[in-house]
């Protein structure tokens, strides 16, 4: 309670952050005013809890061939909610029901990367992020649909065909390569001439 009754010399304080050091202080009223505060308590430590807090901005993509990166921004410090903080990073592909799970003990990580052959390029996955600490597993995050890392062209561009402008200078032209999943995302073209 925000008043508590003169004759009352104890008080719970509730709504504490888990794992939290706090000081406290009492200040005396009456009808006049207010006093001074008292000096503060001792710092003292709230009991750790389980993590209620997903990390946020699920994204990734990107990566070599093979590759599932996945990355979060961090839980903050206050809201890891104890010792043994770490990250389960749990993915699937798009369709599949069974998921692929792994611990990320480190508390500053940011990133994890799946590497399997077995992958292919362009490949959507579903993927969610959840805590842990001491006290046990916390919240996941919602599903974010990530690719996995592309693989060089696997097709060339068709229609090339060069025209002569002047005795030092051709003009090459060719079709552009469509996007799908087994060209990616065509970035530029090399021409070579002999």
């Amino acid at each position: 309670p925000e008043v508590i009754n003169g004759r009352t010399h104890q008080a719970t304080v509730v709504d504490l952050s888990p794992w939290v050091e706090y000081e406290f202080r009492v200040v005396a009223s009456n009808s006049v005013g207010i006093g001074e505060p008292s000096s503060p308590s001792a710092l003292l430590r709230t009991k750790a809890a389980v993590p209620v807090v997903a990390p946020t901005n699920i994204s990734g993509g990107g990566g070599s061939r093979s590759e599932l990166v996945i990355t979060w921004e961090p839980v903050s410090e206050e809201l890891q909610n104890g010792e043994g903080f770490g990250y389960i990073v749990m993915f699937r592909p798009l369709g599949s029901t069974t998921w692929t799970k792994a611990v990320v003990a480190s508390v500053e990580s940011s990133k994890y990367i799946y590497r399997n052959e077995s992958i292919t390029p362009l490949s959507p996955f579903e993927v969610k992020v959840g805590v842990y600490n001491n006290e046990g597993e916390g919240t996941l995050s919602s599903i974010s649909i990530i690719y996995s890392g592309e693989d060089e062209p696997q097709m060339a561009p068709a229609g090339a065909s060069a025209l002569s402008l002047s005795a030092a200078a051709v003009e090459v032209s060719w079709l552009p390569i469509p996007w799908n999943r087994h060209t990616g995302r065509v970035l530029g073209y090399e021409v070579r001439g002999w």
